[in-house]
């Protein structure tokens, strides 16, 4: 089943066939403005949810880290809340340091780790996001390049028929005014050389334009 905007690609196609070509132009066709700018508003309304979902996956990268960082915050709060449990106790100071020290470190690695997978996730759906994007992008260029070299083959052969009418229009008319044939003169022996007067070549074009 075919998607909307290949049948607004279609219904573009049909009504670009259907336009009357402009005077003495075999290729200039005449369109209704208003026409055409409602089936191009309605392709852009249709632009495929799951591209819109996927374009509000990306824009919400930045949310996505917020949340791993506050995360990684809370852990860190709580470390050190722990670390501060271990100080005020009666214990020796320097294990309780120790300690302390021992769970900030483990806090940060922890905290690290999530904010390392966070951004891989987001990554991973951001390209993943544009691979499919760009695929839908693909299918409609493809339509559109089929589309343009569907219309230029048509008029090319439209063109080739009118230069094989005119090919024959030519050929009538030389069969209408055949060339004749020149007459054969014999050389003329014993005799003075003729003297041969100049022939004015404007007046043999004008007088067989007349003919013609």
């Amino acid at each position: 089943m075919s998607s909307r905007i290949e049948q607004i690609i279609d219904e573009i196609e049909e009504y670009i066939e259907s336009c009357k070509f402009q005077p003495l132009s075999s290729t200039k066709i005449v369109v209704n403005k208003e026409e055409l700018d409602e089936y191009i508003a309605e392709l852009r309304r249709r632009t495929p949810e799951e591209i819109k979902r996927y374009q509000k996956i990306i824009s919400n990268k930045e949310a996505i880290l917020a949340d791993a960082q506050a995360k990684a915050d809370q852990i860190i709060a709580q470390a050190q809340i722990q670390t501060n449990e271990l100080v005020s106790e009666h214990q020796i100071m320097q294990q309780a340091y120790a300690q302390a020290n021992e769970v900030v470190m483990i806090a940060t690695k922890q905290a690290q780790e999530i904010l390392d997978t966070a951004t891989n996730e987001a990554n991973n759906i951001r390209m993943s996001a544009m691979a499919y994007t760009d695929d839908k992008l693909k299918g409609l260029e493809d339509v559109l390049i089929n589309t343009i070299d569907t219309s230029k083959a048509r008029y090319d052969n439209l063109l080739n028929s009118l230069q094989g009418y005119l090919d024959m229009v030519v050929a009538n008319r030389m069969e209408l005014f055949p060339a004749e044939p020149e007459p054969v003169v014999e050389p003329k022996k014993n005799k003075e050389p003729e003297t041969v007067e100049a022939i004015d070549l404007s007046v043999v074009n004008i007088e067989a334009g007349n003919q013609e």
